[in-house]
């Protein structure tokens, strides 16, 4: 009997076989796997589907940012087109979850809600979110009926400072400095 049913699924599998689209699978890799639906679809290879198929356009990932819509402009062989999102969309750095532990009731909505697994915590027990799973995708915020999860920048470690470029005479390469002659 078993054998039989083996066999059976065995040639279902073969016959109903669908063949996955090597494009969107590429868009697919280069997206950031946030599933925040931030896009307008339900997560990262719907819209990678879409993008395969010409139906949407290629900078719509706010979590991405301009360095995905830069490596699928390449992969697809299309000229760059700048972010599409409001200017309060997009933040200089990046974002996490912060729960403000005394004032949270444990309904554990924001936990349904985390597409990365980034809350840790019970039900009627305090949540904590997990720093380097949080992917800042903001999902988790609206569900919460005590309004005790912030967004905050994530803060800066000995990897992720950056110097910031001075702005005046002699930033910019090739760029002369005028110099007094004192003699």
């Amino acid at each position: 009997m078993a054998s039989l049913f083996g066999s059976l699924l065995g040639y279902a599998a073969i016959k109903f076989a669908t063949e996955d689209d090597p494009v969107a699978d590429q868009i697919d890799a280069l997206l950031p796997q946030t599933q925040c639906g931030q896009c307008g679809h339900p997560g990262c290879r719907p819209y990678a589907e879409s993008v395969a198929n010409d139906e949407d356009e290629i900078n719509k990932c706010i979590p991405g940012g301009e360095d995905t819509i830069h490596a699928i402009a390449d992969l697809l062989g299309k000229d760059f087109i700048p972010l599409d999102a409001d200017e309060s969309d997009v933040i200089d750095s990046p974002l996490v979850a912060y729960i403000r532990e005394d004032e949270c009731i444990g309904c554990t909505k924001c936990i349904q809600a985390c597409p990365m697994d980034a809350i840790l915590g019970a039900a009627k027990q305090m949540h904590t979110v997990i720093v380097d799973e949080c992917t800042g995708c903001d999902l988790c915020v609206e569900p919460c009926p005590v309004d005790c999860i912030d967004m905050i920048p994530e803060k800066q470690t000995q990897q992720t400072w950056v110097w910031t470029q001075p702005n005046g005479p002699g930033a910019s390469p090739g760029e002369m400095i005028p110099v007094r002659n004192i003699a």
